[in-house]
């Protein structure tokens, strides 16, 4: 963004009124501004206030591909950025605008960063944010897996999986939790064990509404009650009551995408690919000379199913 005409006319003039103003856009749509003028600026219909304690240090900027990177520091409030909100991992993700602003005319303003917050800490009543340029995109691997597991996420645009489906997902009110890890349930015996596994567990609404996370253990228990275990605690609080939002399981594997959810014509997986030690291997006079246990041998001709809502039908 290049800067106005009329911006730089205003920085050469000696004295200025500029202050530094940061926007912050969280992934669930929430936006905070904050700025380091003693007094409150709207721009946008942004609300950019001066109470927060944010500064900034040195900003690093390259003209190739270099990831541009600064950190940003500021007073934990509840009106701002609380630790409440910083533990539960809202800000994670977060998108980042810094701008410089002449702030007696808002109009005049140049965009100085944008990007994401990286790594977030609380320390000394504070907080502490990396915050990463556009370019770190770049630095993540690109481009397709060849392995034998499914490399589709359940649902997503290579999947194509409905999950919106009869016994695919479900929405019921939580009874107890310990630990914001191990969560209970009641009347769900229609789903089998470990139906749920490797799943989604979304909160849809009380504290810890929008956070998610994944299934590790899924138990039946008396008069059909459940118990679900995360992988990783919510770190948020979450009381008796809050709606949840429980969506099946999926491994990854051939016959799991084909019995389960009867989706294997989108199964994104190599399952005949031979393992590693076939490199090894050489020539034997009996036996498969195949590569061992690397891959998995779908047998089509088996027509019995793990899913009883939706019994397979062919191959």
């Amino acid at each position: 963004m290049a800067i106005s005409t009329e911006f730089q006319s205003h920085l050469v003039e000696g004295i200025t009124t500029i202050a530094r103003l940061w926007k912050v856009t969280r992934r669930d749509g929430a936006v905070h501004g904050f700025t380091d003028l003693d007094l409150n600026v709207q721009m946008d219909g942004v609300i950019y206030k001066a109470d927060t304690g944010m500064t900034a240090h040195a900003l690093s900027q390259t003209t190739g591909l270099s990831v541009d990177n600064t950190e940003a520091l500021g007073v934990l409030s509840t009106d701002a950025i609380s630790e409440k909100d910083i533990r539960a991992g809202r800000y994670d993700g977060a998108e980042v605008e810094a701008w410089l602003v002449n702030w007696r005319d808002v109009s005049q303003r140049f965009l100085r960063f944008r990007g994401t917050v990286g790594e977030l800490a609380r320390e000394a009543g504070g907080f502490r944010a990396e915050l990463n340029g556009l370019s770190e995109a770049l630095n993540q691997p690109q481009g397709r897996t060849y392995q034998s597991p499914c490399s589709a996420v359940l649902g997503d645009g290579t999947c194509r999986f409905d999950l919106e489906q009869t016994g695919y997902s479900v929405e019921l009110d939580l009874v107890s939790n310990v630990d914001e890890t191990v969560f209970e349930f009641a009347d769900m015996a229609l789903y089998p064990e470990d139906w749920f596994v490797r799943g989604r567990f979304l909160v849809l609404s009380g504290d810890a509404e929008g956070l998610s996370g994944t299934i590790k253990n899924d138990a039946v228990g008396e008069n059909g009650a459940r118990t679900i275990e995360l992988w990783a605690a919510l770190r948020a609080e979450m009381q008796p009551g809050d709606r949840v939002r429980l969506e099946a399981g999926c491994d990854k594997l051939p016959r799991t995408c084909r019995k389960k959810f009867n989706n294997f014509l989108n199964f994104r997986g190599f399952p005949d690919i031979p393992g590693e030690d076939w490199l090894m291997s050489y020539p034997i006079p009996s036996g498969q000379n195949d590569g061992g246990d690397g891959r998995e041998i779908l047998d089509l001709d088996d027509d019995d199913t793990d899913n009883p809502f939706s019994p397979v039908s062919g191959g």
